[in-house]
């Protein structure tokens, strides 16, 4: 983690008290658990996307869910896979409540794509197909089932680059593994999670 003196921003009426080391450019919308803003790491002349998760320990699962996806996003090394660059220093162990995250910044997300009015060639679509399955892969190598697996959390920029993001719903497993039912967004749900199984695994 860094060690730095705090500067505070105020972004759309969200405080932002990062280290020295970033500064802010501007919002870009609310991620899982929290608001973020693309910033400039001025040590690399970077830039960076930084998540604010406020009020951290008031909802117990939501608190395991973000600690969670910063263990496993510390461990993954992977290109399909957003990486965690930094965890800023907390002011004060005993009192802090928010925690900000630095990932790599993204232009946009494959949702926002489809969304669009981009023409997307065959080509595009093999691309992204091919990297989403090098990404998902690698995560299930890692006996690690992501579990929210849906447009809005792959991270594409202007090269077609492509970043699974959002583990907040991750879990390990392994054959005797039983898992919780109510996961994945509605839409994108698999038929054995429309049937409440939870025996399922990287299939």
């Amino acid at each position: 983690m860094s060690q730095s003196k705090k500067k505070v921003y105020t972004v759309d009426g969200t405080v932002f008290e990062v280290d020295e080391s970033y500064s802010i450019i501007k919002p870009i919308g609310y991620g899982a658990y929290g608001f973020v803003c693309s910033g400039i790491d001025k040590k690399t002349n970077e830039k960076v996307a930084i998540k604010k998760v406020p009020k951290l320990f008031q909802d117990l699962v939501d608190g395991k869910r973000i600690l969670r996806e910063i263990e496993l996003l510390r461990t993954f090394r992977h290109s399909n896979i957003i990486s965690v660059k930094d965890i800023m220093t907390i002011p004060d162990k005993n009192t802090f409540s928010d925690v900000y995250i630095v990932n790599e910044l993204m232009d946009t997300d494959l949702y926002q794509v489809i969304k669009s009015k981009q023409v997307l060639s065959s080509d595009h679509i093999q691309y992204f197909v091919y990297q989403i399955l090098r990404g998902l892969k690698y995560i299930h190598t890692s006996n690690v089932l992501h579990r929210d697996l849906k447009p809005s959390n792959i991270l594409v920029n202007e090269n077609c680059d492509v970043k699974i993001c959002d583990l907040g719903l991750a879990r390990g497993f392994d054959n005797n593994s039983e898992m919780t039912e109510y996961v994945v967004t509605r839409w994108y749900r698999a038929p054995e999670l429309v049937l409440m199984c939870k025996d399922y695994g990287a299939a």
